[in-house]
Formats: C-alpha cells, structure tokens, sequence
C-alpha cells in the first residue's frame, strides 16, 4: 500500500532534479552575451588585434636594431661616410655588412606587409622571410671573411638571425593560435546569443501589461 507514494515521490524528485538543467538554460542572459558580441566587433573593426600589434612592433624593432648595430659598425670602421663608401659603393660579399641590413629591410618589408598591411592568418611569409635569412647568413658566414673582422663579423649574422626566428616563433605559437582561439569564443558566443534569442523572444511592453477595471460594488 506505501509503494505507489514512494515511486510518485521518487518520480517527483527525479522532475525536480531535471529541472536546474531548464534553469540553467533560461538564465542565460542575452544582454550579456550581446555586449560580449560587440566588444568582439569592436576588435574586428580596430583592423588589427594586439597580439598581432605586439608582433609588428618587434619586426620594427629588428630593423632598427640591426640599423643601430650597422651604423656602430660603420663608426668603427672609421666614419661614416668612409665605410658607406667603402661597403655600398664598393660592395664586397666577403666583407662587407651591408647585405645583413638589407635582408633585415626585406624581412621589415614582406611581414609588415603581410600580416599588418593584408592581414594574413597563415605562416607562408614568415617561413619565407626565415628561410631566405637563414640561408643566406649561413652561407655568408662559410664563405665569406666576416670573423676576421672583429667583434661585429660575429655579432650582426648572430643577432639576425636570432631576432628573425624569435619573430617565427612568436607568430607560430602566440598570434595565429590567439587569434584563432578569439574568433572561436566569438563565434560560439554569436551562437549562444541566437539561443538566447529563441529561449528569450522578447521582452513584454508596459502596454502589455494591465489591470482589469475595478467591478462594481455589490454585483
């Protein structure tokens, strides 16, 4: 006699336990996910992310770093204007610099205008401008006579060749990967806002709601 109330009971609370599942579904809040949406938007229409801000300002720097380290080198040879004269006018593969700052204007130029200018999301260039450098550094060093130079024969071809995998690296596996993971969370949070939209179809105007007149006294 007692075990039809305790399965009615038993089923009772199996209803209840299944309901924080609705809860949880309703108390999603659309306004929340619509400003999560925009502020997404927003960074879509700034053109450029800041990992990838971050990324182009180190390719800027490796330029003017390898400039500073050249110019260094042109003062220590003596002067300016002399060993301009002497390394561009009268260019020697086997001794002179300025092929290292060239390659460092033609790594500047090729990622600033892939991944700033035309907004790449994938690693061609980088692997391009990475491997023209690391070839041609080796091959200068075996070849040429740079470390009889001094200090700078080793330096300039180190430091190049360092700063131009550092920039492979930190594309590879800090903006590619960042970005993606942001266009992932805003496409899940668009479709979770079109949930909310079906779960929520709209908010009831005061003109909605009202109440009924007052009845007469008696009837």
């Amino acid at each position: 006699m007692n075990q039809v109330p305790g399965d009615a009971e038993n089923a009772h609370s199996s209803s209840v336990e299944s309901c924080p599942s609705l809860r949880d579904v309703h108390s999603i809040n659309p306004t929340q996910l619509m400003a999560r949406i925009e502020s997404y938007e927003g960074r879509e229409k700034k053109g450029i992310s800041d990992v990838r801000r971050t990324f182009c300002l180190f390719v800027t720097f490796d330029l003017l770093f390898i400039t500073l380290l050249w110019i260094i080198e042109l003062n220590v040879k003596g002067g300016i204007e002399t060993a301009l004269e002497k390394e561009v006018l009268h260019y020697d593969y086997s001794s002179s610099y300025f092929d290292i700052f060239l390659l460092a204007v033609f790594r500047f130029k090729v990622l600033i205008l892939a991944y700033a200018m035309c907004r790449l999301r994938h690693w061609w260039a980088i692997a391009f401008t990475t491997a023209v450098t690391s070839a041609f550094l080796l091959a200068k060093v075996i070849i040429s006579q740079l470390f009889s130079q001094g200090a700078f024969g080793y330096v300039l071809p180190i430091i190049s060749f360092i700063l131009a995998w550092i920039e492979t690296w930190f594309l590879d596996f800090k903006v590619l990967p960042q970005e993606a993971e942001e266009e992932n969370r805003f496409l899940i949070a668009q479709d979770a806002s079109e949930r909310a939209a079906l779960l929520h179809p709209g908010v009831l105007s005061d003109g909605q709601f009202y109440s009924p007149p007052e009845s007469v006294a008696g009837s």
